[in-house]
C-alpha cells in the first residue's frame, strides 16, 4: 500500500464514520448523549470524592469523630451519581449497539441485492469465498468503530469539560492536562498511520483464505477422488500462514501501543501529585482540590482509551468499507425493456446468428442459428466444450450475446421486462442447488400462487411425487444444506420441480437429469411433453433414449451448428453425430457393468 494511502486512512476513516452518522443520526445522538452524560458524571464524581476527603475524612481524623448526617449525605451523593451513570451507560450502549447492528444489516442486504442484480459473468470473475467475505466480514469490519464511537465523542466532551474545570481549580495542574491530552491524540494519529497497512493487508488475506477454503469445500468430491487432500492442505496452509503473520504484525503494534496509552494517564496522575504537593505547601491548593484533580486523572485512563479504540479500528474499517463499495459500485447489469409477450401457452425460442465469447477470450459460439418451435422439444447434442451450456445460459438471458439475437415469441430478450422474462423462461442447471429449507420451500420459493397443489403438480411432472410422499414429513421435510439428505437424482428432480412450479412457457434443461435413472428420465421428458407442462423444451442431452424423444436435434461441434434434424436423420447422415451418440451409449454401458 502506498505511503499516501497510509497517511490518508484517518481522513477516509472519518468519512466512513460520517456516512454512518448520516445514515443513523437518531441512534448516534442517543449514544452520544449517554456517553457525554457519563463523562460529565465522571468529572462530578471526582469532585465529590475530593469534597468528601477534604471536608469529611480529613476533619474526622483531626477531630476524631464523624457525624451520621454527613455520612448519609455522602452515601446519597454516591448512590445518586451511580444511578445516573448506570442510565448513561445504558443509553450509550443502546445507541451504539443498535447503530452498529442496523448499519451492518443494512449493508449486508445492500451487498446481497447487488449480488442478485449482477449477471453470472461478473460472479464468474470472483471467487465464492471472496463474495462471502464481502457480505460478511467486510461489512462487519466497516462498522466495527461504531461501537466505541459515541463513547469516544462523549470522551472528547469530558476532556473539554475536564480542562475547563482544571483551570478553575488550579492553572498549574491544568497545564498537565493541556500537555497530556494532545499527546494522547498525537499518539493515536501515529498509531493509525502505522496500523493502516497492516489492517488492510489482514482484511485482504481474510478474503483470500475464505476463497481458498470455499474452493476446497465446493470441490471436496474431486479432491477426495483424486487423492489430493495433502496438496489442498498445503495450499490452504500457505494462505493461513500469511494471514497469521499479518495478524501477528497487527498484534505486535497493538501490544506496543496499548501499554503506552495506559501509561500516559498514570504519568499525568504522578505529575499532578508531585506538583499538587508543592502547590498544597504554598497554600495555592486545598486538600479537596488536590484529591479531585488526582482522582480525575486516575479515572480518565479508561474513557480516553475509547478514542484509541476508534482510531485503532479505522484502518480495518476503511479496508472493509472499500471492499464493500467495490461490490456496490460494480457495473455490468443487464438492462431490461418493457415489452410483454402477447401470446400464452408454450413459447417459441429463436437464435439468430449469435456469437459469444467470455470476456476477452476466444469466441466460443460462432453464428448460432436455430429455432425451438412453440410446444416442441429440441435437443442440443455435442461433445464437451462445444457450447451447449453457453447456449442454455443465453436462452434465459443469464448472459447476452456479443452479436446476433435471442428472442422469445419474436421479441428480443433485452426488450422484455425483467418480470416477463422470469415468468416466461426457466433454467434447470447441470449442477442442482438445494436450499437449506423444506421441500415446499425449495419448490415454491414463496412465489405468489405457488400453493401446495402447485407444488405437488410440479413434483408429479418431475417424477418426484413418489419419493417426496415417502419422506418423514412430506412437503415439510427439511432437506439439509445443499440437500445432503437427498440422492443426486432426487436433488435434480427437486430442482426441476422448482422450475416447473413457476409454470414457465420455455423450459431449458442443461443436462438436468444426468443423475437420474434412464427410465425415470424418459418418464420425466414424456410428462414434460404433455399438455399439462405447457412449455417448449430446450434440452442438453447425451443419452440416446433422451435424444430420441426430441422433435428435433441441433448438433454442435466447436461452437458451431453442424446440422439439425430428427435423431434418425442425423444418425444416418452425420458420421460425427453417430460416433458421439454411440460413444455416449458405450460409456453408459460400461458404467452399468461396473456399478
Amino acid at each position: 500500500m502506498s505511503t499516501r494511502t497510509g497517511r490518508d486512512v484517518l481522513g477516509r476513516g472519518l468519512r466512513v464514520l460520517g456516512r454512518a452518522i448520516r445514515t443513523e443520526p437518531r441512534l448516534f445522538v442517543i449514544g452520544t448523549l449517554g456517553s457525554s452524560l457519563f463523562g460529565l458524571l465522571v468529572i462530578a464524581n471526582s469532585y465529590v470524592v475530593g469534597a468528601v476527603i477534604g471536608h469529611v475524612v480529613v476533619p474526622s481524623f483531626s477531630e476524631g469523630r464523624t457525624g451520621a448526617a454527613e455520612l448519609g449525605l455522602i452515601a446519597a451523593a454516591f448512590i445518586g451519581i451511580s444511578l445516573l451513570r448506570v442510565a448513561s451507560i445504558f443509553g450509550r450502549r443502546l445507541g451504539a449497539g443498535f447503530m452498529q447492528f442496523r448499519l451492518q444489516a443494512r449493508y449486508r442486504r445492500a451487498v446481497t441485492r447487488r449480488y442478485l442484480a449482477l449477471p453470472p459473468a461478473w460472479h464468474q470473475r470472483h471467487a465464492t469465498g471472496t463474495l462471502l467475505s464481502n457480505a460478511n466480514s467486510d461489512v462487519e469490519a466497516a462498522f466495527v468503530p461504531i461501537a466505541p464511537l459515541p463513547f469516544a465523542v462523549g470522551t472528547i466532551v469530558m476532556i473539554l469539560a475536564a480542562v475547563v474545570s482544571l483551570f478553575f481549580t488550579d492553572w498549574v495542574l491544568a497545564m498537565v492536562g493541556v500537555c497530556l491530552f494532545p499527546l494522547l491524540f498525537g499518539m493515536n494519529y501515529i498509531y493509525s498511520r502505522r496500523m493502516s497497512p497492516r489492517q488492510i493487508r489482514a482484511q485482504q488475506l481474510r478474503g483470500r483464505v475464505s476463497a481458498v477454503a470455499h474452493e476446497s469445500f465446493d470441490g471436496a468430491l474431486v479432491v477426495k477422488t483424486m487423492g489430493r487432500e495433502a496438496d489442498e492442505s498445503k495450499r490452504f496452509q500457505v494462505h493461513v500462514t500469511e494471514l497469521r503473520d499479518a495478524l501477528i504484525s497487527v498484534g505486535r503494534l497493538r501490544g506496543l501501543f496499548d501499554p503506552l496509552m495506559d501509561a500516559l494517564p498514570s504519568i499525568g496522575t504522578l505529575a499532578v501529585l508531585l506538583l499538587g504537593a508543592w502547590r498544597l505547601q504554598t497554600g495555592a491548593l486545598t486538600v479537596a482540590e488536590l484529591v479531585s484533580v488526582a482522582f480525575l486523572f486516575t479515572v480518565l485512563a479508561f474513557p480516553v482509551r475509547a478514542i484509541g479504540w476508534v482510531v485503532a479500528e479505522l484502518p480495518r474499517s476503511v479496508a472493509g468499507w472499500e471492499r464493500v463499495q467495490a461490490v456496490l459500485a460494480a457495473d455490468g447489469d443487464l438492462a431490461y425493456g418493457t415489452a410483454e409477450p402477447a401470446a400464452s401457452g408454450p413459447a417459441a425460442l429463436t437464435f439468430d446468428q449469435v456469437h459469444f465469447s467470455y470476456g476477452e477470450g476466444a469466441e466460443v459460439l460462432h453464428d448460432i442459428s436455430f429455432t425451438v418451435p412453440a410446444g416442441k422439444t429440441v435437443a442440443l447434442v455435442g461433445a464437451t466444450g462445444s457450447g451447449k451450456s453457453t447456449i442454455a445460459s443465453l436462452a434465459v438471458r443469464l448472459v447476452d450475446p456479443d452479436s446476433g439475437t435471442v428472442s422469445v415469441d419474436g421479441i428480443a430478450l433485452p426488450d422484455l421486462s425483467e418480470q416477463a422474462l422470469a415468468s416466461a423462461t426457466a433454467l434447470v442447471p447441470q449442477i442442482p442447488f438445494i436450499f437449506d429449507d423444506t421441500v415446499r420451500g425449495n419448490v415454491t420459493l414463496d412465489r405468489e400462487g405457488a400453493d401446495d397443489a402447485a407444488a405437488w403438480r410440479a413434483l408429479r411432472l418431475a417424477q418426484a411425487e413418489g419419493f417426496v410422499a415417502k419422506l418423514p414429513d412430506g412437503l415439510e421435510t427439511a432437506v439439509g444444506e445443499r440437500g445432503t439428505s437427498l440422492s443426486g437424482g432426487q436433488r435434480q428432480r427437486l430442482t426441476l420441480a422448482r422450475a416447473l412450479a413457476g409454470r414457465p412457457r420455455l423450459l431449458v434443461l442443461d443436462d438436468a437429469t444426468s443423475a437420474v435413472d434412464p427410465r425415470v428420465e424418459a418418464a420425466i421428458l414424456a410428462s414434460l411433453r404433455g399438455h399439462e407442462a405447457g412449455a417448449s423444451i430446450l434440452v442438453v442431452a447425451y443419452r440416446r433414449a433422451t435424444i430420441a424423444l426430441a422433435d428435433e436435434v441441433v448438433y454442435l461441434e466447436d461452437g458451431k451448428v453442424v446440422a439439425t434434424g430428427t435423431h434418425a436423420h442425423l444418425m444416418a447422415t452425420e458420421p460425427g453425430y453417430l460416433n458421439l451418440v454411440t460413444a455416449y451409449e458405450k460409456s453408459e454401458h460400461v458404467e452399468e457393468l461396473t456399478s
